[in-house]
């Protein structure tokens, strides 16, 4: 006997009165922040399995949906069909219980039947039965009567005074609907009640097709110099619903935090849950809690997921004028060297071509001092800046977070700098390859074209070997792992910073 199986949607029952009581749903997602696909907006085309369409799509997430209704069962047993559930629910995670009877209500058999109407789904039925073609011939249509011998790209109909193939046709007359075919996934169960009457039941299930990700909107205003500034910062989320059900008045909730889940191929994967941290209690936003390892946003009102849609909610109330730096860095290293490798490298040309771009980055602290101090979840970030002249805001860059908990810094790379520019050279080489040593001289510049002063961080891998030490320097630097310096400089307006350091490595 099942008494229970898990997570679900809207409800309907065959000889059951239903009433619809709460909704409340849990989505997770695996959507990574600004690569959701242009696909998962656009519609079912008409005449389309919602099933395979959704797994098709491989919509990037999954939801846990529960419904607690007021039903009246009859005493005994009884078939139970619930329709509008979701198109893409797991039948293993399925759970249906009587909050007023556990022990006398329980679940004998249970069947998930998702084969929907469509016109292929109905040929396929009317094999060998009759069926009417209306087909166009000339400026009239003829309707053809016959028995469907083959659907197969044309229709081969046997009208009794011989076969005739139709290729085009305008529309089809069946009998009536067969057996078996259904206008929407069917959830059937076959129950068992000990007293029957009216009760209250939950129904509970977990659904693929839905997904959602934070999007965070910053406005940036220069500081009191170029090394600082204030933004604004706002956030929304943005909902799918491919799921093959709507949801109307649902209690909404969000995970944030990377909660594993076991895929059918025996593949694991992080599910990144993202949530909103909205902190308006007057507008009833999300509220946030920790929850287990994770986080939980809660959305203070009820809110419709409609099929087939996106919805957009505001996460938290924009936070004006937290505090930023503006970081410049220079990393002159081209791009193919930018690792580390096994062995000792002792090619005095590795890495002589230099990277001549310096990053722009934005930091700011997620603190309550700086206006924030909330669980940041995963996103996408972008930053705009008013333009003056007309009071529009202009788009300067943007880039992804992953989840950042409050007092920790926000990190943000908008791009490279037009009016500063960088130049790494090496100006000597030494090896001694049966002492196993060797030294190398580089020399940077970087050279500040702006009319304001810049402080811009210098960063050098030291990539040849892990035994290093730098025994001459023009400029101190500052040692951020095992195999990173950074030599932080403030460059004048039209100025130029040389740095110069030896590197001797041994092994």
């Amino acid at each position: 006997m099942i008494r229970a199986c898990f997570v679900a949607a809207a409800l309907c029952a065959a000889t059951a009165i239903a009433q619809d009581d709460s909704t409340s749903i849990t989505i997770y997602s695996t959507a990574e922040p600004g690569a959701v696909l242009p696909s998962l907006y656009r519609p079912v085309p008409p005449g389309v399995n919602v099933y395979q369409n959704y797994q098709y799509q491989g919509i990037p997430g999954y939801a846990v949906v529960r419904q607690d209704r007021t039903m009246t069962l009859p005493a005994g047993r009884s078939e139970q069909r619930f329709t509008g559930v979701a198109a893409l629910l797991d039948p293993t995670t399925v759970r249906f219980e009587s909050l007023t009877d556990p022990e006398g209500t329980t679940v004998l058999e249970q069947d998930y039947r998702f084969d929907l109407v469509s016109q292929q789904a109905l040929l396929e039925r009317y094999l060998d039965r009759e069926i009417g073609v209306w087909q166009s011939k000339g400026d009239t249509v003829e309707l053809v009567r016959g028995t469907l011998l083959s659907a197969s790209g044309g229709l081969i109909l046997d009208t009794g005074d011989g076969l005739r193939t139709i290729n085009g046709y305008t529309a089809i007359e069946y009998p009536s609907l067969p057996g078996g075919l259904l206008t929407r996934p069917t959830l059937v169960w076959d129950l068992q009640s000990a007293a029957g009457g009216e009760q209250q039941t939950r129904l509970s299930y977990q659904t693929d097709g839905m997904t959602w990700w934070a999007d965070y909107n910053l406005v940036y205003e220069d500081g009191k110099d170029a090394n600082s500034g204030l933004l604004d910062v706002g956030a929304w989320v943005s909902i799918i619903n491919k799921s093959g059900a709507a949801y109307e008045n649902a209690k909404l909730k969000l995970v944030a935090g990377d909660v594993q889940r076991v895929q059918p191929q025996g593949q694991v994967y992080p599910m990144a849950a993202r949530g909103g941290v909205a902190m308006n209690e007057a507008a009833q936003g999300f509220v946030e809690k920790s929850f287990f390892e994770y986080h939980l946003y809660t959305l203070g009102r009820p809110t419709t997921l409609a099929e087939n849609a996106t919805k957009q909610i505001e996460l938290f109330s924009p936070a004006t004028g937290v505090p930023a730096e503006k970081v410049l860095v220079y990393y002159g290293l081209s791009q193919g060297y930018r690792g580390y490798f096994p062995n000792p490298m002792t090619d005095r040309n590795l890495g002589f071509q230099a990277n001549t771009k310096v990053d722009i980055y934005l930091k700011f602290r997620n603190s309550e001092e700086s206006g924030l101090g909330i669980p940041l979840p995963k996103g996408r970030i972008r930053v705009s800046k008013l333009d003056p002249a007309d009071g529009s805001l202009e788009f300067i860059g943007e880039d992804v977070i992953d989840h950042t908990p409050k007092n920790e810094d926000v990190l943000i790379k908008l791009g490279s700098a037009f009016d500063v520019v960088g130049e790494r050279v090496q100006t000597d080489f030494r090896i001694d390859t049966n002492n196993h040593w060797m030294d190398e001289t580089i020399e940077i510049k970087v050279r500040n074209h702006k009319d304001e002063a810049v402080n811009v961080i210098v960063k050098e891998n030291l990539y040849r070997w892990v035994n290093w030490e730098i025994t001459k320097t023009t400029t101190d630097f500052e040692k951020v792992d095992a195999r990173t310096v950074h030599f932080p400089v403030s460059i004048e307006p039209d100025g130029e910073a040389v740095i110069r350091y030896t590197v001797h490595y041994s092994w």
